[in-house]
């Protein structure tokens, strides 16, 4: 309800985004959605043909209610950026399954606690990235688990009390790509990203604020099949 009243399009922009970004139909690909909540991500996802689904947040309540969907084949705890994203566990696709292949082994042992390298064919973070949430330091992790050509799509918030984390993040993003270890697909900036609760945080009066959605193509980027 509160989601309703605050019309929250964050989910919906962020999914819309990341399908259209996708070369191919995206049920065989395996998505992880870090900091999932109750599932908002995962609705609009689905809804768009993404059915390999992971989750991952910080609250155990949070993950019942994602749980209560019905939509995701993993939910674990994990609080992002103080902790190394936990690897599936149990029954479910084989370790090199997914629509991109992975070009690395499988961890040793000893990091059996943690997701493998290029695991992913997609990560989402939407709605985490800002103050006191998940620190934009967590990028690289996020980064990590996706497999090259794998897409990444981040979103946060333009309103004044977010700026500065905005800053910081658009650096760690920035210094990435200069870095080759991927390519911006997509920054797209909107304007009512969700209702303000307060005229300081509104942009230029609207009675919103204001975000972005970003989407990133982990490097190196695989040749387009011909035919």
């Amino acid at each position: 309800q509160d989601v309703a009243a605050l019309e929250y399009r964050a989910p919906e922009l962020a999914a819309a985004s990341l399908a259209f970004a996708f070369p191919a139909p995206p049920a065989g690909a395996r998505l992880l959605d870090v900091a999932c909540g109750t599932g908002l991500v995962a609705r609009e996802l689905h809804r768009r043909g993404f059915r390999c689904l992971h989750g991952v947040d910080g609250s155990a309540g949070m993950l019942e209610r994602a749980r209560s969907t019905g939509l995701y084949q993993r939910l674990l705890p994990c609080v992002v950026g103080r902790e190394p994203l936990p690897a599936p566990a149990g029954n479910g696709p084989a370790p090199g399954a997914g629509m991109l292949p992975r070009r690395v082994p499988p961890p040793p042992a000893g990091d059996a606690a943690r997701v493998p390298t290029e695991h992913y064919d997609a990560v989402t973070v939407v709605g985490a990235l800002g103050e006191g949430q998940v620190p934009s330091a967590a990028v690289p992790e996020l980064l990590r688990v996706t497999k090259p050509g794998g897409f990444l799509c981040l979103t946060t918030r333009s309103n004044p009390s977010n700026l500065r984390y905005k800053v910081e993040l658009e650096a760690v993003l920035e210094r990435l790509e200069r870095q080759g270890a991927w390519q911006k697909v997509l920054a797209q900036e909107v304007e009512r990203w969700e209702r303000a609760t307060s005229e300081e945080e509104s942009t230029q009066g609207t009675g919103y604020i204001s975000g972005v959605v970003y989407i990133y193509q982990k490097c190196p980027i695989p040749p387009l099949e011909e035919g």
